[in-house]
């Protein structure tokens, strides 16, 4: 392989890592695979009298230091995990692990992040900075951002600074976009449990009605979230609701499953305590009692700005999304410990992120490639 990675090489990164889909913390040829690709870059920085290292701050992570002597480091990151999904896609480099697929563009994420390893034995005397590549896992699943944050390698190796992609069907093919301040959403999965009492309909008023009040709750928390959309975007949606066990009793329980997104913490204080409230009072109102939980979840992704206008320096083909959007990501975890810009990286493709069917033009990595190469020149 040559020192420079070519687009060739990007894509047979990609889809090797296609082929083998591992999911949160559980990556061991995943892992393997990485690990080997980093050895060579290391040895090979090493050969050429650099300081180079593999390091494995916390679980079911590698990273890859090149320390120059600065004062600070550059930080850049990809996730490794996948999705419970059952490939459709039928290209040949499809999954050969059942129920699983990288669907959410993970993959092309590592053939970034390893392009820019191989870059770095070409270019390590050019920069003003040392730089720390970081592999993480269960971006999908639990938020394995945070785990890094807490192995204080940032603080070890002086990093003062994040940045990482996303793949996104919604950006034309090879467009870069992103926009400073709040980005992807903060999210909390919410349950809203009812506990009434049962009775038989036909005599509805001996018991408390469970189903009633979700319902209750359920069209007074829309109401609140298009008063509140007024002041910032968030939103809480509700995909499922169960209650009662037979169609002639009063429910005794319901339970309401969604998830609540926002951008920022004071938006996320006052609406969990709303949403409380709101539960409270339709269970009072039908003799119930009401129980609310929000997963702890994700903050919101938050893009420095002094940092965003350095980057957009050097990106000047940046584009700047109008609003933030909806979804989140745990890259919002890094952002917390130091200063962080997120990018997205368009595909084009009408299939959507997590499909079982979605994939996408190999040729975009290089234009990711391309802007990591100009950030970690950033002084």
């Amino acid at each position: 392989m040559s020192e420079e990675p070519t687009a060739a090489d990007l894509r047979q990164w990609r889809r090797d890592l296609h082929q083998i889909p591992e999911t949160d913390f559980d990556l061991p040829e995943t892992l393997a695979y990485i690990e080997h690709e980093l050895e060579g870059v290391r040895d090979a920085l090493v050969a050429r009298g650099q300081k180079a290292e593999i390091l494995h701050p916390c679980r079911s992570t590698v990273c890859l230091f090149l320390d120059r002597g600065s004062e600070h480091t550059t930080a850049l990151r990809s996730d490794m995990d996948a999705l419970p999904v059952t490939e459709t896609t039928g290209v040949p480099f499809a999954s050969t692990h059942p129920h699983k697929m990288h669907a959410c563009g993970h993959d092309g994420h590592m053939a970034m992040l390893l392009g820019l390893a191989h870059h770095l034995v070409a270019c390590a005397d050019e920069l003003p900075r040392s730089v720390l590549l970081v592999f993480q896992p269960a971006e999908e699943t639990t938020g394995g951002a945070r785990i890094v944050c807490e192995s204080n390698i940032f603080r070890k190796v002086h990093a003062d600074r994040i940045f990482g992609f996303h793949l996104w069907p919604d950006l034309p093919k090879g467009t870069l976009a992103s926009k400073p301040g709040p980005l992807l959403a903060g999210s909390h999965e919410t349950d809203v449990t009812f506990l009434g009492k049962a009775s038989h309909i036909a005599k509805a008023d001996q018991g408390a009605d469970a189903l009633s009040a979700a319902c209750r709750f359920q069209r007074a928390a829309a109401d609140l979230l298009e008063e509140r959309r007024e002041v910032e975007p968030c939103i809480l949606k509700f995909g499922r609701m169960e209650a009662g066990s037979v169609r002639n009793q009063i429910a005794d329980t319901a339970k309401l499953e969604g998830s609540l997104r926002i951008f920022s913490d004071a938006m996320d204080t006052r609406l969990q305590d709303e949403v409380k409230n709101l539960a409270a009072r339709a269970a009072e109102v039908e003799r119930c009692t009401s129980e609310v939980h929000f997963s702890q979840g994700y903050p919101p992704v938050t893009n420095d700005p002094g940092l965003f206008q350095k980057a957009l320096a050097v990106l000047p083909e940046l584009e700047l999304l109008p609003e933030p959007l909806l979804i989140a990501e745990d890259f919002a975890w890094y952002q917390r410990y130091l200063p962080g810009v997120f990018l997205l990286l368009g595909t084009g493709e009408k299939t959507p992120l997590h499909a079982a069917d979605f994939n996408f033009d190999e040729s975009i990595l290089t234009v990711g490639l391309s802007a990591y190469e100009r950030l970690i020149r950033m002084p």
